[in-house]
């Protein structure tokens, strides 16, 4: 069976409104402008774009994957967290601008890790036992493998409680997107699993950074494999 063709447009695609800068309009593809992004699908790794806290030894190196990935190691003592937070705090919940992100992983031992991952005011211990104050993250806790997602402003969360199940050594993929109009939508998979409209708890006065963490939950090394990570906001 041979794949559907492309739609072509050979004059080019614009987002640009006709009556703005004459040059992006004409640009003949989407303004870029329009849109912050962060992307890293680790065919690379450079240390020195991250913030990293652990406990223990871990590591974190590029492994090879269909893709790219990142392979984060724990020491294995019960406990040891590796977490890893970008250098800068690049983000920020706007009540009027839509915002994204996501991110496919997998981890080898489903029930006894600790996993977080998503936007968070930067913290300068490991986000897992001392969650971060303020954000906007998926969360999976020691003993289960139930999947939350959390708003969170000055220490206190509103949570979409177990959203969806973490399984060991099997890739899933984690969404979010917040529409600019007052809902947030938490995605497993590309499948639709919780809407909040509750947005007193939404992190509305900070700046926050990219971030993902794996923490033991037993006296073994545990590890996540980061396929890839997204976040994006309108300007």
């Amino acid at each position: 069976m041979s794949k559907a063709r492309s739609t072509l447009y050979p004059n080019g695609v614009s987002n640009a409104s006709p009556n703005t800068f004459e040059g992006l309009a004409n640009l003949r593809m989407p303004d870029q402008t329009k849109y912050h992004t962060f992307f890293d699908d680790f065919n690379t790794y450079l240390a020195s774009d991250w913030t990293v806290t652990e406990t223990g030894s871990a590591t974190q190196a590029l492994t090879d994957a269909e893709g790219g990935a990142l392979l984060v190691t724990n020491a294995a003592a019960d406990n040891n967290v590796s977490a890893q937070q970008l250098v800068a705090e690049g983000f920020s919940y706007e009540a009027a601008k839509e915002l994204w992100f996501k991110a496919k992983l997998q981890v080898n031992d489903a029930t006894e890790s600790d996993l977080i991952l998503g936007l968070w005011i930067k913290t300068a211990t490991a986000p897992i036992a001392t969650p971060p104050t303020d954000g906007i993250f998926f969360r999976k806790d020691d003993g289960d493998t139930n999947i939350d997602f959390v708003l969170a402003k000055d220490s206190t969360e509103t949570e979409s409680s177990a959203i969806g199940t973490l399984a060991d050594a099997t890739d899933i993929e984690l969404a979010f997107h917040y529409d600019g109009a007052g809902t947030f939508k938490a995605y497993i998979d590309d499948v639709l699993v919780a809407t909040q409209t509750t947005l007193t708890n939404v992190p509305d006065d900070e700046l926050l950074t990219v971030g993902f963490a794996i923490q033991n939950g037993a006296a073994a090394a545990k590890t996540l494999t980061l396929d890839y990570i997204l976040a994006c906001k309108e300007r």
